[in-house]
């Protein structure tokens, strides 16, 4: 390359840059600009361009606050409170017009910033750019989409973290999470306090929403006035020094209370004049909010709150965070999802709060937390915002409206401050993301920072932490840390025994030892873990068990392999080989990886074990087990299942397969394959030659050791109802554990032990 005369060499990356811009000489291509998507709240939506009289979009590579604020003023709204990227609005059609779009903020157009050139780009509509823009127009502009309000009101410009509740009693100021107070808006820099006058339960609710609470809580507002008027006579009051400094941001709120954001309701613009008070006769507005799961139990699992007449129950999967997921709800006794056809932030709000969070901070389409696996039951759902649950909101079935998973909705919620993440620490870890585990407890009256005992120390004690750190999930619970320096002022073990359901927001909030006992003693064998933002989701296919599942009278002669696996009951070793047969509950298995990582084995090929009679390697030695169960639980047979060759079987159309285990090749399954055994290949199958006719339960769990991490194990066990006579068999009801109501499982339980007893 020859460099351009007197440049700089120093300058020659910013001479590259800037010749992505349009050509010299020439003025950047007019352009028009609308905003697309699911109908929301105006302002907001996916950024389309209109360029040589096509509509195409903008891809959010490179995509930022300033090309936001640059495309929103273009639109004709006075600022941008943010971007979205992923195609949050839905995925649009036509060209990407636009790529590593960068701008600095003040140019008039989005056609004036940088970019890679009209039409070039390398990315895909699940790529597409959003903004949400703030609601007062520009004199003389004719934006796309308007606000309703009336003259002299205009929308606030506020971010999450602008907003807070302050406490006002002394006993509240020490407890979290603040859940009553005096509402403060930080405007310029400061914090200022919000007027009473006019404030309404509707703004409360608003408020309550975006602070991470489900609703809104009746206050008695006399005893703060009382409080207030007392205060204000007291020389030395800090409100009534606020009061004489004029901190009041007056303005009039005017929430509808369905509102995801204060920064979305109207409120008057005129201040008072200098001279004026602020709040004349007023005071602050006092809010008071309802608890949510996370502040009253610490669960990280929502579960559907139930209002008085039918509610449909709804549920969070396979987010990364607390309070987001994929939305699955309960119709006709079985859990499915919902299309993201005209997905948007008042439908997500009301799952948020249906689940007791507060409103939804994002609604995610095209299955942004993964793709579920059974029905769909809900499209196009519309609600207004008021709905105590999902299933008051107007939707389609979705068997008419041809969705698929790959459209599967998601949400993510507005969760409480909490604090949680100031009481542990990873450290010596290459990464922020990996380390010891340091926790801050209390010791003999004082908070100390200490290490955990690696003693029992597995994934669910893991997924905590990484949870409680804002970090996803855990890839490895590590019981031995020797490689990794913790801190000098936390060398003392200051907690041990501790066991985790998996779901709890903080790691003090899980059983453990009353007095520390460490047996290992600590050290080297403190507790770490390395954490990840996605990981993958083993689900099995329970209708191809229930269609596939046969028995077969096969002979010992060919059983030699199976038998040395241990893939046969025990009394197989007595028997006169290769005389005589076992009766074998044969089934083909799928199992499909919904999660958003692969799904790969744990240890390297160099650590994987070779069997030289079926001549293969085994990557996971366990990968399923296979359990007969009585109807009381008691099992009867079992097998089992190595993961001789883990690959893509099978992929959706439009998926490369990755993984072949062919010829040593690598082993995983893909995000969104699955991996089939069938139920003609070796140990495929339970080992009933000793089991008596009657009624059973057929039990599959995929990665039973929890050997590999997952987003979800509450997923990986399925259960079949089966009925043995002796000669023959029949499977029905199969079902992943959480697929169902537990009124439907236990229907089903019911019925065939009645059956059984009437045989």
């Amino acid at each position: 390359m020859v460099m351009p005369a007197g440049v700089s060499p120093i300058l020659l990356p910013l001479v590259l840059l800037l010749c992505r811009v349009a050509p010299s000489g020439q003025e950047p291509a007019p352009v028009q600009l609308r905003l697309a998507g699911p109908r929301g709240p105006a302002g907001e939506g996916r950024l389309e361009v209109l360029y040589q009289g096509r509509w195409g979009t903008v891809c959010d590579d490179g995509f930022d606050f300033h090309a936001a604020t640059v495309a929103c003023r273009q639109l004709g709204y006075t600022a941008a409170i943010t971007w979205t990227h992923s195609a949050t609005y839905g995925q649009g059609e036509g060209p990407i017009w636009l790529d590593n779009v960068q701008c600095g903020g003040s140019e008039g157009s989005l056609a004036e910033c940088i970019h890679n050139g009209w039409g070039t780009s390398d990315c895909h509509h699940g790529e597409d750019a959003g903004v949400v823009c703030s609601g007062q127009h520009l004199p003389g502009s004719s934006p796309q989409a308007t606000t309703s309000g009336h003259l002299g009101e205009q929308v606030l410009g506020l971010s999450l973290e602008e907003v807070r509740l302050k406490p006002i009693l002394a006993r509240a100021k020490l407890s979290l999470p603040v859940m009553e107070g005096a509402v403060e808006v930080k405007h310029n820099g400061r914090w200022r306090q919000v007027c009473d006058a006019g404030w309404t339960r509707n703004n409360s609710r608003v408020v309550c929403g975006m602070l991470g609470f489900p609703r809104e809580k009746h206050i008695n507002t006399s005893f703060y006035r009382k409080l207030w008027n007392m205060k204000l006579k007291d020389p030395n009051s800090s409100l009534k020094t606020l009061s004489q400094k004029n901190s009041f941001w007056v303005h009039r709120v005017r929430c509808r209370g369905t509102e995801p954001h204060l920064a979305r309701c109207p409120t008057q613009v005129a201040p008072p004049a200098p001279q004026q008070h602020a709040c004349p006769r007023g005071m602050h507005a006092i809010v008071s909010c309802l608890p949510n799961p996370a502040s009253q139990k610490g669960t990280g699992k929502g579960r559907s709150k139930t209002s008085p007449g039918k509610v449909l129950p709804v549920r969070l999967r396979a987010g990364t965070h607390a309070g987001e997921g994929r939305v699955e709800v309960l119709r006709h006794g079985q859990w499915g999802t919902v299309c993201d056809k005209q997905w948007d932030l008042a439908a997500a709000s009301v799952v948020c709060r249906q689940l007791g969070y507060g409103t939804a901070k994002q609604a995610l389409v095209g299955a942004q937390m993964g793709q579920g696996l059974g029905p769909i039951h809900m499209s196009e759902v519309r609600c207004t915002g008021h709905e105590r649950s999902l299933g008051e909101c107007r939707f389609q079935d979705a068997e008419q409206s041809g969705c698929r998973h790959e459209t599967d909705a998601a949400v993510r919620c507005h969760m409480p401050h909490m604090d949680f993440q100031s009481q542990v620490r990873l450290v010596g870890g290459r990464s922020p993301e990996e380390g010891v585990v340091e926790v801050l407890v209390p010791v003999q009256g004082r908070l100390q920072w200490g290490t955990v005992c690696g003693a029992q120390w597995g994934l669910n004690e893991a997924m905590v932490v990484c949870r409680q750190l804002g970090l996803g999930f855990a890839s490895h619970a590590l019981q031995e840390t020797w490689y990794w320096a913790g801190s000098p002022d936390a060398a003392q073990v200051v907690m041990s025994g501790v066991r985790c359901a998996g779901t709890e927001m903080a790691l003090q909030q899980c059983q453990r030892h009353g007095p520390v006992h460490c047996p290992s003693g600590g050290g080297r064998f403190s507790a770490g873990v390395t954490c990840t933002t996605h990981a993958p989701d083993l689900v099995m296919n329970a209708q191809l068990v229930q269609e596939t599942a046969y028995l077969e009278d096969r002979p010992l002669g060919l059983l030699y392999c199976a038998h040395e696996e241990r893939c046969l009951s025990r009394s197989a070793d007595h028997m006169q080989w290769p005389y005589g047969h076992r009766r074998l509950l044969r089934f083909s298995s799928q199992i499909h990886n919904l999660g958003r990582a692969d799904f790969r084995p744990r240890m390297g090929r160099h650590a994987w074990t070779w069997h030289q009679c079926h001549r293969h390697f085994h990557s996971i030695e366990v990968f399923t087990h296979y359990d007969l169960l009585t109807l009381n639980g008691s099992k009867v047979a079992e097998g089992h299942k190595a993961s001789f060759c883990l690959e893509d079987t099978n992929c959706p159309e439009g998926l490369q397969r990755r993984f072949a285990c062919a010829n040593f090749g690598e082993q995983g399954v893909s995000v969104g394959c699955w991996d089939t055994y069938r139920h003609d290949i070796d140990c495929q199958w339970i080992d009933i030659t000793d089991v008596p006719p009657g009624s059973y339960t057929f039990q599959v769990v995929v990665n039973p050791k929890h050997e590999v991490a997952e987003s979800d194990f509450s997923n990986n066990v399925m259960r079949c109802q089966c009925k043995y006579d002796g000669q023959r068999v029949w499977m029905h009801g199969c079902h992943t554990s959480d697929a169902y109501g537990a009124d439907v499982v236990s229907d089903l339980e019911r019925r065939e032990r009645l059956a059984n007893n009437l045989v």
